[in-house]
Parts: structure tokens; sequence; C-alpha cells
């Protein structure tokens, strides 16, 4: 979810992580869990303005126009696309740059989320599986497969995958955030903020696990502390933007009212 302002910074709490997380309370969220990762050049995307956003897509689009074949230029794109909400196309760019590179793991994981996004997930998991191979698995696409497996419904499978990943690269934070996201949707509140610690506390964890920390916390009714987590190493207008998009996730489903009434109530008479 993006500010409606072209020069409003976009929270660093991933829309979808938050709304896998709300849903998880009454019931299973069609949401990717972001376990397949933007390419390397998409780490910036997550901050910028509409207008930069915009600008970057024309930039990345005509790139990918001369280049059809380029993985990079189209993966780019195509997380660029995904974060305009056009995961259609989306998902026409990543066909196109997996056919270029069949085997590349990397395409194919990504070629996997944007199937996942435009809803297709039997297809989605069907790619992830396709480009793992059984004597030299990688971690990446087992963190792939898990997130495609809890959005399934098949939260118990996707553990085991995320499990297997964790084997492979240790402490990972964005497995365990992966990991720790899963239990929401299960309303195991308390597993999920012990795997969302560890990631927010491994080095290379991103201010997205952090955001998806404080939001935990703050369904568990514990406010001032999810504020500090999500408000923790940002500018004063990130922090600040972060802590408005913190209330406003939980009180969609007047979560933060409630849990906050729950708190502040009186303890009841002996």
């Amino acid at each position: 979810m993006r500010a409606s302002s072209s020069g409003a910074r976009t929270p660093l709490l991933l829309a979808g992580l938050a709304a896998l997380a709300l849903a998880g309370c009454q019931s299973t969220s069609r949401e990717i869990t972001g376990s397949i990762r933007r390419p390397a050049a998409g780490a910036s995307f997550d901050r910028m303005t509409q207008t930069e956003l915009r600008s970057a897509t024309e930039t990345y689009g005509t790139a990918y126009e001369k280049n059809p074949k380029d993985k990079q230029a189209g993966m780019s794109y195509a997380s660029l696309l995904q974060m305009t909400g056009r995961n259609d196309q989306s998902l026409a760019v990543m066909r196109q740059i997996a056919i270029a590179n069949s085997k590349d793991r990397d395409v194919l994981a990504a070629y996997g989320k944007a199937l996942a996004a435009a809803g297709d997930l039997p297809k989605a998991l069907e790619t992830v599986r396709r480009a793992q191979t059984p004597d030299y698995p990688d971690w990446r696409l087992l963190s792939a497969e898990g997130a495609i497996l809890d959005q399934l419904g098949r939260s118990d499978e996707a553990r085991v995958a995320y499990r297997k990943a964790l084997d492979i690269q240790p402490n990972e934070p964005s497995v365990l955030s992966n990991l720790g996201m899963s239990y929401v949707l299960t309303n195991d509140l308390k597993s999920a903020e012990t795997y969302l610690r560890q990631a927010a506390e491994r080095p290379g964890a991103d201010s997205r696990v952090r955001q998806n920390l404080a939001l935990v916390v703050g369904l568990q009714g514990r406010f001032d502390e999810a504020e500090r987590i999500a408000g923790a190493e940002l500018s004063p207008e990130d922090a600040t933007a972060n802590v408005a998009y913190l209330r406003k996730m939980l009180a969609q489903q007047n979560t933060w009212a409630a849990l906050k009434d729950e708190k502040q109530a009186p303890p009841p008479k002996s």
C-alpha cells in the first residue's frame, strides 16, 4: 500500500505482509509472504516515491524493450510492475525472461513470485519445484516454495520447506522472517515473534523484517514497544510514516482498539 501523494515515501512495512498477518488471525490469506527476493537492484525500490517509481519503471521498461533477454533489466522491470499493481504485465515480462534463462534459479524463483502475485499459485509452486535440484538444493527456492505453500493454506508443509532452507543457510534472516510470518497465519503470535526477533537480530536483516516484528508485537497489545521497533533506525519522516502505517493496519480490523481497550481495562473484581 502506498501513499497517494506523489511525494510521500512508502512505509517499509510491506502491505502484503501486513495483510497476511491480520488475515492470519481469522482466515488464510492469499498474500505472498515475501520469500522470493527481488533482484539486488530492487532493494531501493521500496523507499521510492510514486514519482520515482514511475520514472524507474519507464527506465527499466525501456531497457527491457531494447533487450528482452536481459536478466537484470527484466527482473527489475517485473519487480517494479508488481509494486505498481501491474501483476499481469509483470508476469508477462517474467515469462519472457524465464524462456531466455530457463535454467537460472534466480529467474525461475522470480517467475514463481510473479505467478503467485497474479494468483496462479499451483503454477507458481510447480515452477519453483521444477527449478530445484535434489542433489544441490537452493535455499532461496525452498523459501520461495514455503511462501507459496503458506498461501495455499499448507502451513505445515511450508514450515518444512523453511527449515530445510535454514539447514542449508543457517540463521538467514529472510527465511526466519518468513517462518515467523507463517506462524501468524495460524494465529501463533508467540512463535511468530520468536522467529521474527531472531531474524531482526541477524546481520543483513532489512527494515521490512523489523516492521513485521513491530506488527506482531502490536497484535499482542504491546503498543509502545511496537512503535519503538517501527520507528527504530529510520529518519523522523520514515519513522512517523511507519508508526502511522502500523496503527492503520492494526485498526483495519479494530485490532489496535480492541487490544488497547483490553490492555487498559481495570482488572476484574474478585
